[in-house]
């Protein structure tokens, strides 16, 4: 079994790599950044990613969409620190496969790994919970947003400028500021602050 590690922090790689070791014939490998996962990808076959939402330089959910797009029978585990029910939806309507917050025990992300390469999906238990009791979802007016959107507060929410979000995505100034734009209209908000303050508040950076 080929995993391959995406996250931008090589302590958090090296834990990933000795709980995963565990498993039976596994061959493990590592991508720091969204552009060593997508050559890895298509040098390895892996037969499971296990994808960190966070990277530096990048979004996790856009390289999601981005390894689905460029080969549609990539099995993917989302592996990270948010554990919002909104979240989790977002990456598996995107194609992940499976989603493990990092507050879960250990064994569950080995057990996710297991279950996503003999074909099935898995949620840890206690987002599993959160997604079947939350009655809010539906109402909550971050399910408005595209993932772009959710990705750019996240990221307003890290404290970076609207010129390096461009950067990040790869776009003009001027979309990301109509993005900006576009999400004030559909949060209910006046200012870029009030977009900050939400996205601290909702835990999305």
């Amino acid at each position: 079994m080929k995993i391959l590690v995406v996250d931008d922090h090589a302590v958090v790689r090296e834990g990933i790599r000795r709980l995963l070791s565990t498993i039976p014939g596994a061959e493990i490998h590592e991508a720091a950044t969204a552009q060593d996962a997508m050559e890895l990808s298509r040098t390895i076959a892996p037969t499971v990613i296990v994808l960190d939402i966070n990277l530096d330089g990048s979004s996790g959910l856009e390289l999601l969409r981005r390894l689905k797009a460029d080969n549609g029978a990539h099995r993917i585990v989302m592996f990270t620190m948010h554990s919002e029910p909104s979240y989790a939806m977002r990456a598996l309507k995107a194609g992940a496969a499976g989603y493990v917050s990092k507050s879960a025990d250990a064994a569950e992300l080995v057990t996710a790994v297991q279950k996503i390469a003999s074909g099935d999906r898995y949620l840890d238990r206690s987002t599993a919970s959160e997604l079947v009791f939350s009655q809010t979802f539906a109402e909550d007016p971050l399910h408005k947003l595209s993932n772009r959107e959710v990705e750019i507060l996240r990221l307003l929410g890290e404290g970076k400028s609207l010129a390096e979000i461009a950067a990040i995505f790869g776009i003009a100034y001027k979309t990301v500021a109509n993005s900006c734009s576009r999400l004030k209209e559909k949060l209910g908000v006046e200012r870029t602050a009030d977009l900050i303050r939400l996205s601290v508040e909702r835990r999305i950076g």
